[in-house]
């Protein structure tokens, strides 16, 4: 099966995370601390917090900018449901803003259109979460100035988009956001096995994040709030959780880092070669975008030049040993977000997108075989 992604694992990865399982700390020595600083340097940002997951980023940082019950947060339908989740974890309610359907990313338009309307009630957002959807940063620098205008707190959820630019800058420099978060699972564009982190620029932030991260407890004689110079002392200061990082996934997303750029070019190819072969096909293709990570590479059914249904589509591809997928259910069309009021018709952009939106197969190790399998299947069934 040609899957829609997967991880690239080197002998130099094997090799890292190996020494890791020879040394005295499988956890909390040094590889976090390591993994953090590499990270920090490689995207031009101040602080970098390994957590065990985006989710687990998602939701410190939404602690941290102090979300809580009575605030509402923001973000894009066309996402996982990490992006909203987060909010109700920290018992603050959710909407939603819709897509551009040129980027599928939250449209800044929309944005400030719903701004405009609520401005004179008490439901401006606490946060906005633009999702920086297949690996191509939203409109960073307008929905800051927004944040300005109406004072909320932006976290830029980069899941999908390590190693992609805007503005000449790496995304998740944080120039236009509070914090910005990266995924390491296996699909995304570099590993830590599973991981995740929150980039900031704001030393406060990153304290309270690396805080909530391990129970609440530091051990930082300049945090203690009694005076105590035994050398086991420790105290928890707030609530937090084991969002850890283990020293193990750290090892492994060190030596995976060193492989971004070449990880990035080689999808940023393959979107190419997608585009130059499928640019006669009844499909909409995703626009261009040379700045982009490339986690995703999404196509659309282009429903008034084809009869072919994307349903068809996918059960034709998987049945030739083509693992497409589609990304993503829009998050409020889901029953659980159904039982909180919102209906089918809410997001129409999002709703139109997902009703023809195949992901084709994009990571670093396919191959021109593999690529041209996926072509040729494509131009069987729709030509």
């Amino acid at each position: 099966m040609i899957t829609y992604s997967r991880q690239n694992i080197s002998k130099q990865d094997i090799d890292a995370v190996i020494s890791v399982l020879k040394s005295d700390f499988l956890t909390q020595g040094e590889m976090v601390p390591k993994f953090e600083n590499a990270i920090s340097n490689k995207i031009g940002v101040s602080h970098s917090v390994c957590v065990n997951s985006a989710t687990s980023a998602l939701h410190i940082a939404c602690l941290a900018l102090g979300l809580g019950e009575g605030d509402i947060l923001w973000t894009s339908p066309n996402t996982f449901v990490a992006s909203a989740n987060c909010a109700l974890y920290c018992g603050a309610e959710v909407d939603f803003v819709d897509i551009d359907l040129a980027t599928h990313n939250m449209s800044a338009d929309a944005l400030e259109v719903k701004l405009e309307n609520i401005k004179s009630q008490d439901q401006i957002p606490k946060i906005v979460v633009p999702v920086s959807f297949s690996g191509r940063s939203t409109e960073m620098k307008k929905i800051n100035n927004l944040a300005k205008k109406y004072n909320f707190k932006v976290i830029e959820d980069a899941s999908h988009s390590i190693g992609g630019k805007y503005d000449c800058e790496m995304i998740g420099s944080c120039k236009y956001s509070d914090i910005t978060i990266f995924s390491f699972h296996p699909v995304k564009i570099i590993t830590s096995g599973e991981g995740g982190m929150a980039l900031t620029n704001n030393s406060v932030l990153a304290k309270k994040m690396m805080l909530l991260r391990s129970h609440g407890i530091t051990r930082h004689q300049e945090e203690l709030l009694n005076n105590s110079q035994d050398p086991w002392y420790y105290e928890q200061l707030t609530l937090g959780f084991n969002y850890r990082m283990s020293d193990i996934h750290a090892a492994l997303g060190c030596s995976q880092l060193k492989r971004l750029d070449s990880f990035v070019k080689k999808r940023q190819e393959i979107a190419r070669y997608y585009d130059d072969a499928l640019k006669d096909l009844p499909i909409i293709l995703p626009k261009k975008s040379p700045d982009s990570a490339y986690h995703l590479y999404v196509i659309q059914i282009d429903n008034s030049n084809t009869s072919i249904t994307r349903r068809k589509l996918f059960e034709y591809m998987r049945s030739e040993g083509i693992g497409v997928n589609v990304h993503y259910i829009p998050v409020h069309t889901h029953p659980y977000y159904k039982q909180k009021g919102f209906e089918v018709g809410d997001f129409p952009n999002s709703e139109k997108f997902y009703q023809n939106a195949i992901s084709l197969p994009i990571y670093p190790s396919i191959d021109k075989k593999q690529l041209k399998k996926v072509v040729l299947s494509l131009k069987a069934i729709l030509s």
